[in-house]
């Protein structure tokens, strides 16, 4: 029994050892590879042909204009709902907090592909309603403030969650003493509330710069057509022009995208040096303003910017899908549910992406719990600095641009298997295994949560009645993690089911999920084809996003995003 157990603990001996070596093959082995192929090439003189490059330098000036520009939109519009719906009575917030997450939970080439077909003059939406501009204007959103504009809407929610976070541990009795002195609302908020919620606002800023510099469907829908480059597209590009240097020009510029990156997070940290925001005394100042008369005006704004932000895209992309070609109005001699049989019962490529993101989403996300499980038992009876290094670890890939693990992992599997002689290359396993890499932390979070709250006397009785370490997970420890579990897996299988940025350099003959199908469908001039496409795929998150919401009472708080 000594050698099962580790002395002093109920962990098995081998249990830490494992989750220690996959952490090293998922998250330290690619970027080593990376590193390595990057210095190899630095030291051959491929850095100077890259940095020779106009076309680098360009795709490094949009990718920071687009990002700093998305941050700022993403600032604007997650602050405003994040304030009002932590810290007002404004109704209906449930409803508006889960709207309002949803375009993050929409994979980016959807919601490009949606505001593509709302605006321009070859709308099918603004046709039918007789608004779209004169034929032969310009498409506004094929511009570096169209992207800018997209990466606002897309990550706003990311500041929003970050932003509400912090607002949620505001001193209760702080706001109320200031409140009683007779400090108006607009004092509270400029002298308690702004100053202690700014590392939120810093927070999210960082997160959505980060998610901005890697964001690869807006751009290759919103830039390529009009020859903006950001780095996630100029890789891609590189990719689809294969040459000898391909690998070592993608490392270096893969290099440049975690730089700025990295970047933004020391800006981040940066900013919060020196200041001590510890809070004492009761938290949760929540609905520490009353709205009054102002109800009437900032309801129906929220509402009003929701439906821009989502439902008139949706319509329009509804509207596409139903025309049979991009450019001819919706009408009732028009509409068409061609495109909806055609990916459903006539396309391979199609029916193939759906089996393969369903099964790559559902093998992701049930194969890391069973990781999870394991990693977040060690984790949490751990509290030494080794546990807490595999903990940041696991956080790396998941923090860093897809683009680049994918990079990593092309790096890594390029060549056959040392031993095995086996290629994972070109198969659907290398996708597999990027988004085991990739999304082992938003499988961690819950479980790790559940964790916890876990009584750990429960787990110590039966191991002192001799139950062992699989005996004690299967009849204590997995029943009382089972919601937070379920959310786990939930989570997984929206993002990569959805996911685009990892597959586009992963994908090859057969391998195609839904996000790349949904790209070459558009690339390829199949308008219609892709926004039906798109429109199941909206079906599908939200209906997966409203079975999170019915399991949210059984979950640890924070799980589920969206919810207080």
């Amino acid at each position: 029994m000594q050698g099962y157990v580790r002395a002093g603990s109920s962990q098995p001996v081998w249990l830490f050892p494992f989750i220690v070596s996959v952490v090293l093959l998922l998250s330290v082995l690619p970027l080593a590879r990376l590193a390595v192929v990057g210095i190899s090439a630095f030291a051959n003189g491929g850095v100077m042909v890259v940095l020779s490059d106009p076309m680098v330098w360009s795709a490094v000036y949009y990718t920071i204009v687009t990002a700093i520009l998305g941050t700022v939109i993403s600032l604007v519009i997650g602050c405003a709902f994040a304030y009002l719906l932590t810290l007002t009575d404004i109704p209906a917030k449930g409803p508006l907090s889960f709207f309002f997450v949803l375009p993050m939970m929409i994979p980016p080439q959807v919601t490009a592909l949606a505001w593509v077909q709302m605006s321009g003059p070859s709308s099918p939406l603004l046709k039918a309603l007789h608004i779209a501009p004169p034929m032969g204007s310009p498409q506004p959103l094929y511009s570096v403030g169209g992207i800018a504009l997209l990466y606002g809407v897309q990550h706003a929610p990311l500041v929003y969650l970050a932003l509400r976070a912090g607002l949620m541990t505001l001193p209760r009795d702080g706001v109320e003493a200031a409140r009683l002195s007779g400090a108006s609302s607009l004092r509270v908020f400029r002298d308690i509330i702004l100053p202690l919620s700014l590392p939120g606002v810093i927070a999210g800023a960082a997160i959505s710069f980060v998610s901005c510099t890697g964001n690869f469907g807006i751009p290759a829908i919103l830039g390529i057509p009009a020859s903006i480059f950001t780095l996630p597209t100029l890789i891609f590009s590189k990719f689809t022009a294969f040459t000898g240097r391909t690998f070592g020009d993608v490392a270096l510029l893969s290099a440049i995208i975690a730089l700025i990156s990295l970047a933004g997070l020391a800006i981040q940290d940066r900013a919060l040096r020196g200041r001590d925001y510890r809070v004492i005394g009761l938290s949760g100042a929540t609905a520490a303003f009353e709205l009054g008369g102002w109800k009437l005006i900032f309801t129906p704004l929220l509402w009003i910017i929701l439906f821009f932000m989502l439902a008139a895209p949706f319509f329009a992309l509804v509207a596409g899908a139903l025309v049979p070609a991009y450019g001819v109005p919706l009408t009732f001699k028009t509409m068409t549910f061609h495109a909806f049989e055609e990916i459903l019962f006539r396309q391979a490529v199609t029916r193939t992406a759906f089996i393969n993101s369903l099964s790559l989403a559902s093998g992701a996300a049930v194969g890391l719990l069973f990781v999870t499980v394991l990693a977040a038992y060690a984790l949490t009876r751990r509290k030494d600095t080794l546990s807490r290094i595999v903990s940041s670890l696991v956080e790396i890939p998941y923090s860093l641009p897809g683009i680049v693990m994918a990079v990593c992992f092309i790096l890594v599997f390029a060549a056959p298997i040392p031993l095995l002689n086996v290629t994972l290359y070109g198969t659907v396993w290398i996708i597999l295994i990027a988004y085991f890499s990739s999304f082992f932390a938003v499988s961690l979070k819950p479980v790790v949560s559940a964790f916890h709250q876990l009584d750990p006397a429960l787990e110590e009785a039966a191991r002192l009645s001799g139950a062992g370490f699989f005996r004690r997970l299967k009849d204590i420890i997995v029943p009382l993690i089972a919601p937070a579990a379920g959310a786990s897996v939930i989570l997984v299988f929206l993002i990569a089911c959805n996911e685009l940025t990892i597959s586009a350099l992963l994908w090859s003959a057969g391998t195609q999920t839904l996000g790349v199908a949904i790209y070459n469908l558009d690339d390829s001039g199949s308008s219609d084809l892709a926004s039906a496409l798109s429109v199941l795929v909206v079906f599908m998150v939200v209906a997966m996003m409203l079975l999170l919401e019915l399991l949210a009472k059984h979950l640890p708080k924070g799980v589920v995003p969206w919810r207080s």
